[in-house]
């Protein structure tokens, strides 16, 4: 384990474990993966977990400790390691008693949806929702997706400035989901946001609980009244097709509520926090920002880059091993979870050379903030053409954009998985 630093001590340290120089990967105690230092900027430990080896003992706020994996070729061979099940029936009973969190009857009920399940299950419920997500589909939906954003930046102020999350990026991931999946409009208006946040953790003991059950009532119902509005209602929409899938017996009810679940929720707040990753990071970066603004040809590349910059989708969800295992040359026990850090691997300097720059024009550009193997993101080519769309509006659109306060204070969402912020005031010359 690394020593303590003498007061003399003038080495780099862990901004999070205060550690100094590397980290060693065969210390017994769990390293901390939460903390506002660690979500504000969790690379300089990462870059010290990479140089230390490919597999880390991690926990979490919940209490759970993990076996975290960071570099780039490991985390590719992880995430297609067919070993790995998602399937949480694999968990052990330390895992369940502290990760699996969501109370009963929403965890039977909500926890069942494509994320956490294992071929052939998988194989069929994933085959349930391609079409809807197909590029061609999402292609022909861009200049559908160019008005929605339109709409948004003209309801800014003229002149001064907003906050760009409650003034966009929380609203129009939303908006195009609904016109992909088919969510009618009354029924778009009454999503509450505040729903997301059952993905976030709250233990039973947190003071927090009671709204948290709250939040997963509310969605509950909501989800009801999608499913019996579409059952009324059907139209050629993913939505519609789900419930007639149910209905077929192809999916059975718990199975139905959590994929419409996962599309509500997965497919909201992960293009929110990451249009604010973006734009943090082009803050942070003007002479880039203007580039971008100026040369719209670059955006499909940019964007690539920001992504691998600094991903939205920090960690992948639980893998376990069904029986005690050889993990890059560390041994897991059957049941512990696994977690892929895909911000780590992103900016593994092995394969992508001067990883901490921002370069967008990076080619080529294999980053995994989709993932990678079976469990690729399905909502790909959905999330770039969204992320093309609403970057390149607010930059065109909004004159002079730069940061209304310093970015260094800004107060980063506490989720487990997730990167971005609910807050970020920009300023501009004026609205155009």
């Amino acid at each position: 384990m690394t020593q303590p630093a003498h007061d003399s001590d003038t080495r780099p340290r862990c901004p999070v474990t205060g550690a100094t120089g590397i980290i060693d990967a065969s210390a017994k105690e769990p390293i901390p993966l939460y903390g506002a230092a660690y979500k504000s900027d969790p690379y300089d430990l990462y870059r010290e977990l990479r140089e230390a080896g490919p597999v880390h003992r991690v926990r979490f706020p919940s209490g759970i400790a993990a076996w975290l994996v960071t570099g780039y070729q490991a985390a590719q061979q992880t995430l297609g390691d067919p070993r790995l099940g998602k399937n949480h029936a694999l968990g052990n009973d330390y895992w369940r008693s502290l990760a699996s969190i969501m109370p009963e009857p929403q965890h039977s009920q909500l926890q069942v949806h494509l994320l956490h399940q294992d071929p052939p299950k998988h194989t069929d419920m994933r085959r349930l929702v391609l079409d809807a997500f197909a590029p061609r589909r999402i292609e022909a939906l861009r200049p559908r997706f160019q008005e929605l954003a339109d709409a948004l930046v003209d309801a800014l102020p003229p002149e001064g400035g907003a906050d760009l999350v409650q003034g966009f990026a929380a609203h129009y991931p939303f908006q195009v989901l609904a016109e992909v999946i088919g969510l009618p409009a009354e029924l778009a208006r009454r999503f509450d946001r505040d729903w997301g946040k059952v993905v976030q953790p709250v233990g039973p003991q947190d003071p927090g609980r009671p709204a948290y059950e709250g939040r997963l009532r509310g969605l509950q119902a909501y989800i009801a009244d999608v499913v019996a509005h579409k059952r009324a209602h059907w139209e050629d929409d993913l939505l519609s097709r789900l419930v007639v899938a149910q209905e077929r017996g192809e999916l059975s009810k718990e199975e139905l509520d959590s994929m419409i679940f996962q599309l509500l929720v997965a497919g909201q707040e992960p293009v929110t926090n990451q249009i604010t990753t973006m734009l943090i990071t082009l803050l942070r970066h003007p002479e880039q920002l203007a580039r971008l603004r100026d040369e719209s040809a670059l955006m499909p590349r940019a964007i690539e880059e920001l992504l691998r910059y600094d991903s939205a989708f920090e960690l992948t969800t639980w893998r376990f091993f069904a029986e005690d295992s050889d993990l890059h040359s560390t041994r897991v026990p059957a049941g512990d979870s696994v977690i892929v850090s895909l911000c780590a691997a992103n900016r593994d300097p092995e394969q992508f050379p001067e990883a901490d720059t921002l370069d967008l024009e990076r080619s080529p550009n294999s980053h995994l903030a989709f993932g990678h193997g079976i469990h690729f993101c399905p909502g790909a080519a959905l999330a770039r053409a969204e992320l093309q769309v609403a970057i390149g509006t607010l930059l065109t659109h909004l004159p002079g954009l730069r940061p209304a306060g310093d970015l260094n204070e800004l107060a980063w969402i506490p989720a487990v998985l997730a990167r971005g912020v609910n807050q970020l005031a920009v300023s501009y010359d004026q609205r155009l």
